[in-house]
């Protein structure tokens, strides 16, 4: 009784992160391939991103509404100060981020989008480097001996006479890994690029500007999330501060780019077919419904399983993007091209490998920093606890999983 009970938790946890992982890819693929067909007949992404960051507003505020009224407890709404200072930078990184990814449709294929879009977890390497969230050097333990005296006064030592030391130090091994890591990615990107049919220098610097800035957004988004004192450990929290900076951020490039053309276009203001002008508005609201969406199931993957599966879907959801590319949207990949995509996807399953295998190899796991709480969607988490202890480590792979999207 007790070995078919296990056998059928097993199998009710199977079906259910398998279903968890399709609805991720339903709403990540979907919303990469409405973006692309969008722009084929609105020129407008900015306009376009701008309407899709009210919607997301509009359900993160309702969803917010909703817990409020089942758990009797009131959200958490920053200060102007903690606002204006801690949250607009990641704001304007991610309006950014997003905005220059949705005009690269204008001018690029999704098969190359993908693959460019994939090098952010490069930047996101580097720039974790730099701010310090990524570590070289791996912490070792020293027993020192110690002197007659010294060990009289020392209380507290592991053995008589010897004292404990925390000292760094960087091995070959790690920065060979990480070198490695770097030159796949690269090399992948060069080999997917090299002699493209469908290539296009502009859109090709839109979208690999939008990974640079990429790297920035998550390295700041982990910085915003890790401090507890904000109480934006629940991304829907998270998303109803971030939207309307994000909007205010885009809106002077949306005026330069496309305001005036916008303005004339019959579309919108100027236009002459009622019908017409709601079907443009159902196609924007349904782009931000598939944001939404694509932020949520991202939530409740990790919740219900953790940030490691999201990284390994992350992984085949490329495969299957650019395998549907090429076969609805006639996306033309060479044999180069796809071995230059398998060397980028090399690179990044690597640096998965790695940061999971050092995870699991801490003898202590690390509190994360700044999480007071579980993320709180009590509607339709209650029943579950996330199994993943919270570490560093963990947090790191979610957001290299991010840079996939």
């Amino acid at each position: 009784m007790g070995r078919w009970a296990l056998d059928v938790a097993f199998v009710w946890k199977a079906v259910l992160t398998l279903g968890l992982v399709l609805l991720y890819y339903c709403f990540s693929i979907g919303i990469t391939f409405y973006n692309k067909w969008l722009t084929k007949s609105f020129h407008f992404p900015l306009f376009m991103t701008m309407l899709h960051l009210a919607v997301i507003f509009l359900f993160s505020a309702l969803s917010r509404a909703l817990v409020q009224c089942s758990s009797h407890r009131a959200r958490v709404v920053l200060s102007w100060t903690d606002y204006l200072r801690r949250v607009a930078p990641t704001a304007l990184a991610t309006a950014l981020d997003v905005g220059l990814s949705n005009w690269s449709f204008l001018y690029i294929t999704v098969s190359l989008y993908t693959m460019t879009k994939s090098s952010a977890v490069l930047f996101i390497l580097i720039f974790s480097l730099i701010f310090k969230l990524e570590e070289l050097v791996r912490p070792q333990l020293l027993y020192v001996p110690l002197t007659p005296t010294d060990a009289k006064n020392k209380k507290g030592s592991l053995s008589s006479g010897l004292s404990l030391c925390v000292t760094e130090e960087t091995t070959p091994a790690q920065r060979a890994a990480l070198v490695l890591v770097v030159l796949l990615i690269a090399g992948g990107l060069f080999m997917f690029t090299y002699k493209s049919t469908q290539f296009n220098v502009e859109g090709f610097a839109l979208v690999l500007g939008a990974s640079f800035i990429g790297g920035i957004r998550w390295t700041l988004t982990q910085m915003l999330l890790q401090k507890a004192e904000l109480g934006l450990q629940n991304p829907i929290d998270t998303m109803f501060h971030l939207q309307p900076l994000m909007f205010l951020g885009l809106f002077p490039l949306f005026a330069v780019f496309e305001g005036l053309h916008l303005s004339t276009s019959e579309k919108i203001f100027r236009f002459q077919d009622t019908g017409l002008l709601l079907r443009v508005l159902g196609s924007l609201f349904l782009g931000g419904i598939l944001a939404f969406g694509l932020g949520f199931s991202e939530f409740l993957l990790v919740s219900r399983t953790s940030s490691l599966t999201l990284s390994i879907a992350g992984i085949f959801k490329e495969v299957c993007t650019l395998l549907l590319a090429a076969h609805l949207l006639g996306d033309q990949i060479s044999l180069l091209n796809w071995l230059g995509f398998a060397l980028c996807l090399s690179g990044i399953s690597l640096h998965i490998a790695l940061k999971a295998l050092h995870s699991r190899g801490d003898g202590s796991p690390k509190p994360l920093k700044g999480l007071g709480s579980n993320p709180d969607l009590e509607l339709l988490l209650r029943s579950s606890q996330p199994e993943e202890g919270g570490n560093e480590e963990e947090e790191e792979e979610y957001f290299v999983a991010q840079g996939q999207q």
